[in-house]
C-alpha cells in the first residue's frame, strides 16, 4: 500500500523541555506532506529528521496557544529563504492570519483557510485525502483533525484480464468500475474482472481538550488516534481546571471509539517518566503507544 505515516516532531505541552519539544507532527500521505501544529523548533526537528521542506503542502493549526503555533512564522520565513515558490495552504481558527503576517513579505503565496472549531466539517480535499475538523473543548477555540484517505481504484484480477484478453487501453476504465465489452459483444461485468479496492485509512489528531466523549462518533474505528494525555489521574482536578485530559481519559476515548491504535502525547513537564502515563492508559486500552520525538507511525 502507498505510504501513510505520522511523524512526531514534538509531543510536549506548554513549554519545551530537554526531553520534549513543543507540539508538531508531519502526516505523509502518498509522499505529500501535511503539518499539524507548529510549535517552537518544528523546523529544526524537520531538519534533524531529514524531512524535505519543499514537499510540505498544507499546515493545520489546532488552536492559537503558543506551544502549538509559535513556530509557524519562522517556518514560513525559512521556506521563503529556501526559495519556495509554490503556494502553501494554512488552515486554522480565527486569528491565524496574524501569525502568517508575522513572517513578513514572502516570495510565495499563502492561502489562508479559517476553520470554525465548533463544527465538524471538511476543511480540505485533494486527490488522495479529505481532512475534517473535530470540535474539541479547551480554554480557547480548538479543533482536532481527521485525515481520511480516499478509497483507491479497484484491483484487476490478472487471470480474468488475461482470459478475456482485455486491452491495456481499457484497463484504467475497468479499475474505475467500468464493465468490459468483448469484440464479440459479450458484456463482462466489472465484478468478474476486479476485486474491491483497499479501504481508505484514517488518522485522528485530538489535542488539546478536556475529556470530550462527544468526539467518539467522528473518530469511530479510526486506524490510529493521537490523543493528548497531559496529566495522570492523580492530577485530574488540574486537568479539569486547565481543560486537558488525563492518560486514562485518553484511553477511555480510544476504547469507546473502538480505534485500532492509540498514541498518547502532550505530556506535562512535571512527569519525568513517560512510562507512567503510558501504563495508566494501558490499563484501559492495552497496547497504547507512548509518543516521542522522532517516532514514525505507519497508519
Amino acid at each position: 500500500m502507498a505510504r501513510f505515516d505520522v511523524i512526531i516532531l514534538g509531543c510536549g505541552s506548554a513549554t519545551p523541555t530537554l526531553r520534549h519539544c513543543a507540539t508538531a507532527q508531519i502526516v505523509d500521505v502518498h509522499d505529500r506532506l501535511y503539518m499539524i501544529d507548529c510549535g517552537e523548533g518544528s523546523q529544526l526537528q524537520m531538519r534533524r529528521m531529514h524531512i524535505r521542506f519543499n514537499r510540505l503542502m498544507h499546515v493545520f493549526i489546532s488552536h492559537l496557544h503558543g506551544d502549538h503555533c509559535f513556530g509557524l512564522p519562522g517556518l514560513l520565513a525559512s521556506l521563503g529563504m529556501l526559495g519556495r515558490r509554490a503556494e502553501l495552504c494554512v488552515h486554522g481558527p480565527q486569528g491565524i492570519e496574524d501569525l502568517v503576517r508575522m513572517a513578513g513579505v514572502l516570495p510565495f503565496d499563502v492561502r489562508l483557510h479559517v476553520v470554525d472549531p465548533s463544527r465538524h466539517a471538511m476543511v480540505m480535499e485533494d486527490r488522495g485525502l479529505c481532512v475534517y475538523s473535530i470540535p474539541l473543548r479547551h480554554r480557547t477555540p480548538t479543533c482536532g483533525y481527521l485525515f481520511a484517505e480516499k478509497e483507491g481504484e479497484r484491483h484487476l484480477v490478472k487471470e480474468m484480464i488475461d482470459f478475456y484478453r482485455v486491452p491495456v487501453s481499457r484497463r484504467a476504465g475497468i479499475r474505475r468500475g467500468e464493465d468490459y465489452v468483448t469484440p464479440e459483444g459479450e458484456v463482462v461485468s466489472n465484478g468478474c474482472l476486479t476485486r474491491a479496492p483497499d479501504a481508505g485509512r484514517r488518522y485522528a489528531y485530538c489535542s488539546d481538550t478536556v475529556f470530550c466523549p462527544e468526539i467518539v462518533p467522528w473518530i469511530e474505528g479510526v486506524d490510529c488516534l493521537y490523543h493528548e494525555a497531559t496529566y495522570m489521574e492523580s492530577e485530574r482536578a488540574r486537568a479539569v481546571q486547565t481543560f486537558h485530559s488525563t492518560a486514562r481519559q485518553a484511553a477511555e476515548i480510544a476504547r469507546r471509539a473502538h480505534v485500532k491504535r492509540l498514541v498518547i502525547g502532550h505530556y506535562s513537564a512535571r512527569y519525568r517518566d513517560d512510562e507512567l502515563p503510558g501504563r495508566e492508559a494501558d490499563a484501559v486500552f492495552p497496547g497504547t503507544v507512548r509518543g516521542c520525538e522522532g517516532m514514525v507511525i505507519g497508519v
